[in-house]
């Protein structure tokens, strides 16, 4: 019986060992573009982001070469008190540090019996004399990459930094109408909630209506029309971008968010019958003849029965659904382009073509998964019930 169950155990690692390298396959990337998204942007030039496990820069070598005698906090000495900041002002670069450190005091050598340090180590304790002393405040986590994400700021410095000095550009404002800048992911977002609750709600209210008339309906061709609609599901959507802006453009709808809609809810809808059909079809037969039998008309039973039966199938639906029309960047693109930029087309531009301000690309990329993330979480107590039913035979 041990043995059996010990060869139980030894055929079941393989399976854990795959299940969480697939999991470190999402977490680790995950986790580096939330810590990269709050460090400064200084942090993000110089190291990565794996390096907030370690000590800050410079406090090793300092220990090594000066705490013997400064002491860890830098305030031993009193007439060489490390934490005044006038006194460290006075090395601004490493050059200066090395000279002073290699000079006498009372003809006797500054480090005493200590060798002097190398020129990367006398830079890194550098660094940590500005720390210390309060020359460099900067934190070792920040909002701003956020905040200026959500502007769209291009400064200097930081958006809090330039607008507190009064040195932001002309056209920021420093008040709370920055969240509507054309450049600032809050725009996008907004854009993108636009486009993605129509265009997720179209579908599934028409498909919930035709899944209900193709299940229950009785009418002629019904078979034949459910396998047409099925078979559309292996258009590319490429290939109807040409035509569909051509007509958009004799329509004027080209720019509109109605055109988006329109456009997402006609490429959604094959699926989204396909699974109310199968789903709506696994019901009970009896539970609606015996609604039938009393009295309810078929918009009674599918307001009454199949809506409220029909939830797994919806909120899966609505979770494809969504995660689909947030992600687009190709039909965003062609039918609003620059003018109604949404989220995937805004992150593009916050990375100049000389790579500069990549720090902010980090923080736009986990805004804009934060609610789709939300809407996942919310449904995914209903996410395997509905993948099941797509493959239920009706």
């Amino acid at each position: 019986m041990n043995r059996d169950r010990i060869n139980k155990i030894l055929n079941q690692i393989p399976t854990h060992f795959i299940i969480i390298f697939m999991i470190l396959i999402w977490v680790v990337p995950t986790l580096g573009l939330l810590i990269t998204s709050l460090r400064p942007v200084q942090a993000v030039n110089t190291s990565g982001w794996w390096t907030v496990l370690s000590p800050p820069r410079g406090s090793a070598e300092y220990n090594q070469y000066c705490a013997s005698c400064h002491g860890v906090e830098g305030i031993a000495i009193t007439n060489a008190d490390l934490t005044d900041p006038e006194l460290i002002s006075r090395f601004p670069r490493s050059l200066q540090l090395l000279a002073t450190l290699r000079a006498d005091i009372n003809s006797q050598p500054h480090m005493q019996d200590t060798p002097v340090p190398e020129d990367q180590a006398a830079a890194d304790i550098a660094v940590h004399l500005k720390k210390i002393s309060g020359i460099d405040e900067q934190p070792r986590f920040t909002f701003s990459n956020y905040i200026d994400a959500l502007v769209g700021y291009r400064g200097t410095r930081s958006y809090q930094k330039d607008c507190a000095a009064g040195t932001a550009p002309l056209d920021i404002h420093c008040d709370t109408s920055d969240l509507l800048n054309p450049r600032g992911m809050g725009r996008a977002f907004v854009n993108s909630l636009l486009v993605t609750i129509p265009a997720t709600f179209l579908p599934i209210l028409f498909a919930a209506f035709a899944g209900y008339a193709f299940a229950w309906l009785d009418f002629k061709g019904r078979f034949l029309l459910f396998s047409i609609l099925v078979g559309l599901q292996v258009v590319p959507l490429q290939m109807t971008l040409v035509p569909i802006s051509r007509l958009y453009a004799q329509l004027g709808l080209n720019g509109t968010f109605l055109g988006v809609w329109l456009f997402h809810t006609g490429f959604g809808m094959p699926y989204a019958i396909y699974l109310m059909r199968n789903f709506l079809g696994s019901l009970p037969r009896d539970l609606f003849e015996s609604a039938y039998l009393d009295g309810a008309s078929h918009w009674t039973a599918f307001y009454q029965l199949v809506i409220p039966l029909a939830m797994p199938a919806i909120a899966s639906l609505g979770i494809f659904q969504f995660l689909w029309v947030w992600n687009d960047l190709l039909v965003a693109l062609v039918f609003l382009g620059g003018t109604t930029p949404v989220m995937t087309y805004q992150i593009s531009n916050m990375v100049t073509s000389l790579g500069a301000g990549w720090q902010l690309l980090t923080a736009s990329a986990f805004l804009s998964m934060l609610l789709p993330m939300i809407v996942f979480f919310a449904l995914q107590r209903y996410f395997v019930r509905g993948m099941l039913a797509g493959a239920v035979k009706g």
